[in-house]
């Protein structure tokens, strides 16, 4: 199994995975639109790997098949002040 992934042009660490190159048929419409024009990154084959960077695997493939289409956020932004005051004890 492979999957193309593209990068957005409009949301910074945002990626589409689809199984074939520029095929996104059945991505939805809305999605696309949000998305915008897709950026191709890589190619990438899924069989015989372990892990992925910033993705989990096997959500990857389940979502290639039942949708056709996987869709990888940024990690949400660190709260460093949060993390301050855990650390000493004031929260």
């Amino acid at each position: 199994m492979f999957c193309v992934i593209y990068k957005s042009n409009k949301r910074d660490q945002t990626y589409l995975y689809v199984e074939k190159k520029d095929d996104f048929s059945r991505v939805p419409q809305e999605l696309m639109q949000g998305f915008g024009q897709p950026q191709l990154a890589m190619i990438l084959p899924l069989d015989g790997r372990k892990t992925l960077a910033n993705a989990d695997l096997e959500k990857v493939k389940k979502a290639l098949t039942e949708q056709g289409y996987y869709l990888q956020l940024p990690p949400p932004p660190e709260n460093l002040l949060k993390q301050h005051l855990q650390a000493s004890g004031k929260q």
